[in-house]
């Protein structure tokens, strides 16, 4: 064969095995149909993060009865008196019906000094008292403890609570910095409450994330001599009645009167 011809030879080849290729290529395509993938979960998919519905607003009759439990900033520790403490002087204000049951040194894994740990305390409550709101306060007593056991501590205190009022609304209200710079462990407390709380579509309250102690007024609210150690003064716990009641009043329904007085006219400002 001449040189010609298998030149004309190579090309009707390679002209085949393109063709081929083609072919092949078409088939695939037509397997693949990109034009119809599946488009990905949108954002109400199963697999999309859920998002977790507000609470619903607070609706409490005209003189509720409210259980205010925590530790000693609920007990009113440095105030003059401890019912110049802040849950005293809110409960007063706006004529509650209230049980305020504060243990110095407790929290829910720590046993405190004049009674045991929250979970030991909530299983110690009466029935019968019936509230129609629960404020669950604190602790930066848990902060030499945490993490270990915390959120089970947390979980089963809580379940028991809600067994025992299941009729009750419960709002929690996290730990405030008795120190600054904010340590680390209660810090992470908050936020362990916050998510836990939020788990369970109750109100959750953040003293730390809604500023209420801060360099500016640190002084004016904590008494950090050797009496007070590190606890909010008479004048601090009014401070915290005027900053807990607006945050109730944030999320009450309109048609209740949960803080209709006016506020504290000696209270600091922010």
């Amino acid at each position: 064969m001449n040189s010609a011809g298998r030149l004309r030879a190579r090309r009707s080849w390679l002209t085949m095995i393109l063709a081929a290729v083609a072919i092949v290529g078409v088939c695939l395509l037509g397997m693949w149909r990109p034009w119809n993938a599946v488009s990905p979960p949108d954002a109400g998919g199963r697999d999309a993060p859920q998002s977790v519905a507000a609470p619903a607003l607070l609706a409490l009759p005209e003189t509720p009865r409210v259980l205010v439990f925590g530790d000693s900033w609920v007990y009113g520790s440095a105030a003059t008196v401890p019912t110049e403490g802040f849950a005293y002087v809110l409960s007063n204000r706006l004529g509650w019906d209230a049980v305020i049951d504060g243990v110095r040194g407790s929290g829910y894994v720590k046993p405190g000094i004049d009674g045991g740990s929250y979970g030991e305390r909530i299983a110690a409550l009466d029935p019968a008292l019936n509230p129609d709101l629960v404020i669950l306060e604190g602790s930066i007593n848990d902060r030499r403890l945490y993490p270990d056991g915390y959120r089970d501590a947390v979980t089963s205190a809580w379940n028991n609570l809600a067994a025992l009022y299941p009729e009750a609304r419960i709002v929690i209200l996290g730990p405030a910095p008795q120190v600054l710079p904010l340590e680390r462990a209660t810090g992470l407390i908050d936020q362990t409450l916050s998510e836990l709380a939020a788990e369970r579509g109750w109100w959750y309250i953040s003293p730390i994330s809604d500023d209420w102690i801060t360099e500016a007024n640190y002084l004016d609210v904590i008494d950090t001599g050797e009496i007070g150690r590190n606890h909010p003064s008479s004048e601090g716990h009014a401070y915290l009645a005027d900053r807990l009641g607006e945050a109730l009043e944030a999320i009450r329904d309109d048609t209740t009167v949960i803080a209709e007085a006016p506020p504290h006219a000696d209270s600091l400002a922010p």
